[in-house]
């Protein structure tokens, strides 16, 4: 099924919601990012031979879904830099220095969508401004839809998945160490990754 359309014979049900196909007019709308239940990821290579992986813990964020015309959507997402986390503070420690994102001095990552794409079935592309260190550069996301949903609470959701890959030097995140066997500590190229659950606003 498409994100923004509807086969009749589709319905769904449980005791703790309901999920089913919504039509155009039940998915348009505005919506906030859920931080309890969304995930904005990354991995790096390091070392030349193993993945690190982090998130970030703290951010919002909003989605405008236009069912009748889907180039017409939008999003905005903050991200609070020193909420980094990879699961070693030294690491996490060293990430919000100087040496790389500087959270003193520069607080947020934002991402402003200029463009969405409809790509056929629940595929779709973002393209927008992603500002780190104060540079702001074009960033293209790709999506799937992974259904809406009320919850028990009676929240309306929509769900998507993304992924990204970026070079982290095109931000000014320069920052490296050479390894005696040849190659460097840190990746420049950085793979991202998004699980976002979005709530409906009344």
């Amino acid at each position: 099924m498409g994100i923004f359309g509807r086969k009749d014979n589709e319905t769904a049900t449980a005791t703790t919601g309901s999920a089913v196909n919504p039509d155009l007019a039940a998915l348009t709308g505005e919506y906030t990012i859920d931080p309890a239940h969304s995930t904005f990821g990354f991995v790096a290579r390091h070392a030349m031979v193993t993945n690190v992986k982090g998130s970030f813990q703290d951010f919002t964020g909003t989605l405008h879904l236009d069912g009748a015309d889907p180039s017409r959507s939008t999003a905005t997402i903050d991200v609070v830099m020193d909420s980094i986390e990879t699961g070693n503070a030294d690491r996490d420690g060293h990430l919000k220095s100087a040496d790389f994102f500087k959270t003193d001095e520069f607080p947020t990552m934002t991402f402003r969508t200029t463009k969405a794409e409809a790509l056929g079935g629940d595929d779709y592309r973002v393209t927008g401004d992603l500002t780190i260190l104060g540079t702001t550069k074009q960033l293209s996301i790709d999506l799937e839809f992974n259904g809406a949903a009320k919850d028990p609470f009676g929240n309306e959701r929509v769900g998507f998945e993304g992924k990204a890959e970026i070079l982290r030097s095109e931000w000014g995140l320069t920052w490296n160490a050479a390894l005696e066997t040849g190659g460097v500590l840190v990746s420049d190229k950085i793979k991202l990754n998004f699980d976002i659950s979005a709530i409906k606003q009344a």
